[in-house]
């Protein structure tokens, strides 16, 4: 097992269509990164990191993006 230097399993932020739980914030913004070509409405990673850092104040959406 790899593990990234942010703790989390690789493979727990490689895969759209598998939600990799709960994230810090550090770990939110690398799958942001990772996830870059990705929608929320497809990618589980993406939607989950999105949800960790608008909660935690970092990432604050427009209009548009509320309608998700």
């Amino acid at each position: 097992m790899q593990l990234t230097n942010l703790n989390m399993h690789v493979a727990g932020l490689l895969v759209c269509g598998r939600d990799p739980g709960v994230m810090t914030d550090e770990q939110a913004h690398a799958a942001m990164q990772l996830h870059i070509d990705c929608t929320v409405d497809r990618c589980l990673v993406r939607r989950r990191a999105r949800t960790t850092l608008v909660e935690s104040g970092k990432c604050v959406l427009d209009e548009r993006a509320l309608q998700l």
